[in-house]
């Protein structure tokens, strides 16, 4: 009984907690409310509304860490029951702390989750944000080695900066700014303003910024500076403060010799009534001087969208704004920059394949928008990147990336970042051999695999090849996703079968589209080294699943094998043929050998049943199993070239019984002008022997192998190997016997 009244007393306490600080995260005091929820929960840590409201208030103050940690616990309780968004939510926070994997396994699950409104933001953004992050966990750690700065505390404080523009040797920079600050203290408050500074650049030096007074408004906060190509005038953004939320509206200036006069707002055509109109950027479409700019106007697609209006020559009248459609999405799509030398739009988006919130993306302008390019890492990172712009070599950047001034939070604030390059060294010697470093470049990746639908290319044949390349049977395959998703789901409860549905999606994501992916920056790759002089060696290996008989599923990898050849062979209007020819002028080549198992090595779990076609054809297992893989690439140098020609690298036992004994014999032709010594012969199981009959080899020599298996031990479908190795050479040899072993049945 003596509780109550201590309960009483603690109950009163977190409301009134819990009261003021929903008052100043309304206002945007975020570091004040996180203060007063943390009380709270202090005293009840169990409260999932408490939690939620904590969560939530990290992630506002840009604090991914914490914020991940409590929508984590927010979503292991309540699953979207409670909050519909605590699982999308823990997602992008794993996703702005650089958990790719995470994040992407959070963002599948989300799709199903989210599955029965495929109209939502949230399914939408979830299936979006699940390609992003296979995205991100591909580009992460190819970065340049551009050389990101963080400009000094004449210009970064402890608060947030954002770059906009440099002009008559200035760089034009907003800054969110208390008027007074304690020392080692994050202070939020009414005063809190953001306002625009400018910093004079001498021999690469940033002077003490000093405030524009000329574009000081007490009550309202300044930013987002732009000039017309004559620098005559000035436009910028004068916007309203609506708790954490900016109201803003576009004014322009006249500029003379580092004054600023006339302010004027721009008419409602432009500052549409009730909207959001900001971040103002002077550009030129073709012989056309145009005003980006992004706002939430009536008409677009969602969030903040870029516009631009046609000025006249006097700057004083404007058309009616178009929508930029090719850039924006049903996010934020915000700072617009136009780069004037190489006619391209570049700016921000938390909707497009990204590292972390937003990133800045490039898009070319001939005639017309072309796509968005990420501008990948260092430029971008896993928190936001905005306001990017160049001047002259260098460029500029604002992130709240980690490495930012802060006091408390490190991800809190932004910070302005350049890279600029390095001088030319022009005695540096340029080294155009192939090194073993684009050797390692190439083993590191994983095999590129292509796949195909059942039976393809060319159905119900016993050809070997195919005159259609890879890509063309690619484009058929994914016309058919709807038809592997129906079929895959076929007979299931409702939620099961959109979960069915989901990972249907998903696996096109992950592998048939992956694999046409990585198969183009392969190819890229693998052109620009021949193009230099290199010679590789690409081993190919073709699978199917286990439906059709044994011996045409062999020829059908070939086939599939086959298209993949066409594919180099019409890879950029034929490029590749000299090299596969051995007939390029410098001496290049691109020599391939290829091994069709057909199922031999298939998951043998996978029906084979053509009246169960939903296992068969249209399962996910099934369809993993229908691919050709680039397993390995082998660099050959000039004067050390993997001298064994080998006609034959696997035989095709076909159906034995249990028990007989398997023999292949295959042919060692020795290709170069020097002996050849076999070091070491390998076998891979212990039921498999061998015999050769020379280990040196002269030029133009043969040696023939017989590989022997025995049966005796082995069920079904299987492949065995032996791998032969030459002295002097890190490359090795497979051979390779296939069959399927059954037992012998008297009649």
């Amino acid at each position: 009984m003596f509780c109550f009244p201590f309960l009483f007393v603690a109950q009163t306490k977190i409301s009134k907690y819990i009261k003021f600080a929903d008052q100043q995260y309304e206002k945007g005091d975020f570091y004040y409310a996180l203060e007063y929820y943390k009380k709270a929960i202090e005293i009840d840590s169990s409260s999932i509304d408490l939690l939620w409201k904590y969560a939530e208030t990290f992630r506002s103050y840009k604090d991914y860490r914490n914020a991940e940690h409590y929508y984590g616990k927010v979503f292991e309780r309540e699953q979207t029951r409670l909050y519909p968004r605590s699982l999308l939510y823990l997602a992008m926070m794993k996703k702005h702390n650089g958990k790719y994997n995470e994040a992407a396994k959070l963002f599948k699950l989300g799709k199903k989750f989210y599955a029965k409104k495929k109209s939502s933001y949230r399914y939408k953004k979830s299936k979006q944000e699940f390609q992003s992050c296979l995205w991100a966990k591909d580009w992460q750690n190819k970065k340049t080695k551009d050389k990101v700065v963080s400009l000094p505390e004449t210009v970064n404080s402890y608060d947030a900066e954002f770059a906009h523009t440099v002009y008559d040797g200035k760089l034009i920079f907003s800054s969110l700014r208390a008027d007074s600050i304690v020392e080692n203290e994050v202070v939020y408050s009414k005063s809190y303003k953001t306002r625009i500074y400018a910093s004079t650049i001498e021999d690469s030096s940033y002077s003490q910024n000093k405030l524009i007074k000329d574009l000081f408004f007490r009550k309202l906060n300044t930013g987002n500076g732009t000039f017309t190509e004559d620098g005559k005038t000035f436009y910028f953004s004068v916007c309203e403060q609506e708790g954490y939320n900016y109201r803003c509206k576009i004014w322009r200036a006249k500029y003379k010799k580092g004054k600023w006069s006339e302010l004027l707002v721009l008419p409602p055509l432009i500052n549409q009534e009730e909207c959001n109109t900001t971040m103002p950027c002077v550009g030129k479409l073709g012989k056309k001087e145009v005003l980006f700019f992004s706002s939430n106007r009536r008409g677009g697609k969602g969030g903040l969208d870029i516009w631009y209006t046609q000025l006249n020559k006097k700057n004083k009248e404007y058309t009616s704004p178009k929508n930029v459609k090719k850039v924006n999405s049903i996010d934020n799509d915000i700072c617009p920059w136009w780069d004037s030398k190489n006619s391209a739009l570049y700016f921000s988006s938390s909707w497009f394949f990204g590292f972390g919130g937003f990133d800045v993306f490039k898009i070319p302008y001939v005639k017309s928008f072309s796509v968005p390019e990420n501008l990948k890492m260092p430029i971008n990172s896993s928190a936001n990147d905005v306001y990017f712009f160049n001047h002259n070599d260098s460029i500029y950047f604002s992130s709240n990336r980690v490495g930012t001034r802060s006091k408390k939070n490190p991800t809190c604030c932004s910070d302005i970042f350049s890279i600029t390059p390095k001088p030319i060294v022009f005695d540096e010697i340029i080294d155009t051999v192939i090194t073993t470093e684009v050797l390692n470049h190439f083993k590191k990746r994983p095999p590129v695999k292509m796949y195909f639908h059942n039976d393809r290319p060319n159905p119900n044949s016993t050809d070997t090849i195919t005159n259609l390349s890879y890509l063309s049977t690619y484009e058929d395959y994914k016309e058919l996703l709807p038809t592997y998703k129906s079929k895959y789901a076929n007979g299931l409860p409702e939620i099961k079968a959109l979960e069915a549905e989901e990972d249907m999606d998903n696996f096109f994501i992950e592998y048939i589209d992956k694999g046409v992916k990585d198969l183009n920056e392969f190819s890229a790759i693998l052109l620009e080294e021949v193009q230099k002089g290199g010679r590789f060696k690409l081993t190919i290996q073709g699978f199917a699943s286990p439906l059709a008989a044994t011996d045409y599923n062999v020829n059908l990898t070939k086939r599939r094998i086959s298209s993949y050849m066409n594919y180099l062979k019409e890879y950029k209007k034929g490029v590749f043929i000299p090299y596969l020819n051995e007939k390029a002028v410098n001496g290049g080549a691109l020599l391939v050998e290829y091994s069709p198992y057909g199922e031999y090595t298939a998951n043998q779990q996978i029906s084979d049943n053509p009246n169960d076609k939903k296992k068969s054809v249209y399962s996910i297992n099934a369809a993993k199993e229908r691919r050709v893989e680039i397993q390995s690439v082998s660099f050959l140098k000039a004067e050390s070239t993997f001298p064994l020609t080998v006609p034959k690298t696997v035989f095709d036992a076909k159906s034995v019984y249990k028990g007989q004994k398997i023999g292949a014999f295959f042919s060692l032709i020795n290709s170069s002008d020097s002996l050849v010594v076999i070091d070491d012969i390998a076998a891979n199981y212990e039921d498999v022997s061998f015999e050769i009959d020379k280990k040196n080899l002269e030029p133009n020599a043969t040696a023939i192998v017989k590989m022997y298996v025995n049966t005796s031990k082995i069920e079904g479908i299987n492949a065995r190997h032996i791998e032969i190795s030459l002295k002097g050479y890190s490359e090795k040899q497979k051979l390779s016997i296939t069959s399927e072993v059954k037992e012998y049945v008297k009649n």
